[in-house]
Parts: C-alpha cells; sequence; structure tokens
C-alpha cells in the first residue's frame, strides 16, 4: 500500500489535468466577465441611440 502511494504521488498526470482544467476554467470566467461588460456597454450604446431617435 505504501508502494502504491508512492507511485500516486509521484504521478503528474492527475496534476497535469488539474492545471488544465483550472486553465479553462479561468478562461471561462475571463470570457464570461468580458461578454457581461461587452453586452452592457452594447445595450447602453443601444438605448442612448433609440433615445435619441
Amino acid at each position: 500500500m505504501l508502494q502504491t502511494l508512492k507511485t500516486m504521488i509521484r504521478d503528474e498526470e492527475g496534476a497535469a489535468m488539474v492545471e488544465y482544467g483550472l486553465l479553462v476554467a479561468f478562461i471561462a470566467l475571463v470570457a464570461l466577465v468580458g461578454v457581461k461588460l461587452l453586452g452592457t456597454g452594447l445595450n447602453n450604446l443601444f438605448s442612448n441611440i433609440a433615445a435619441t431617435l
């Protein structure tokens, strides 16, 4: 059992998958915030245009 635990600690494949998962989550969060800000800005722009017309 101790040998199995040592092997699992040395195995970096799982750690790489966790890093990729965190990277994907971070990119998704940045994209979500960007879309939210862009959408709010466009909504304000079109609202101002509609009010002017």
